[in-house]
């Protein structure tokens, strides 16, 4: 929730983990820091879903279905990445070549050894 507190225009967060390790649960909860209180579900047949009630738009892009990067052209995912509203992008390792340097990566991780629903999130 503090990261959506603290995220300005333009800022692009690539969310990447395992399936089942809670990327968009963590959606979720960035959305609501944002204000928005809609609900969110996760975009992996619609590959972005937007949602505009909060202090910023959101632009949630699930992109394990992209089977090449050039896909994401027909989307017109540019006018996301470089437009007014925060970009949360699930999978995000899928396009790494169309990514900016200076998108903020945040990995999350299961740990067993610490139990179920313990999660290591790793921002950097």
């Amino acid at each position: 929730m503090a990261l959506g507190q603290k995220a300005q225009p333009g800022s692009i967060y690539c969310l990447d983990g395992d399936l089942g390790t809670g990327k968009t649960v963590f959606a979720k909860g960035f959305a609501r820091g944002l204000g928005i209180e809609e609900p969110v579900t996760s975009p992996t047949f619609t590959i972005v879903k937007e949602y505009e009630g909060g202090r910023l738009p959101l632009y949630h892009f699930d992109v394990y279905r992209i089977a090449d990067p050039d896909e994401m052209y027909a989307i017109g995912y540019e006018d996301y990445f470089y437009g007014e509203g925060v970009c949360l992008v699930e999978w995000s390792q899928l396009i790494e070549e169309l990514l900016p340097e200076q998108a903020v990566r945040i990995r999350i991780e299961k740990d067993p050894e610490k139990g179920f629903d313990y999660r290591r999130i790793c921002i950097g």
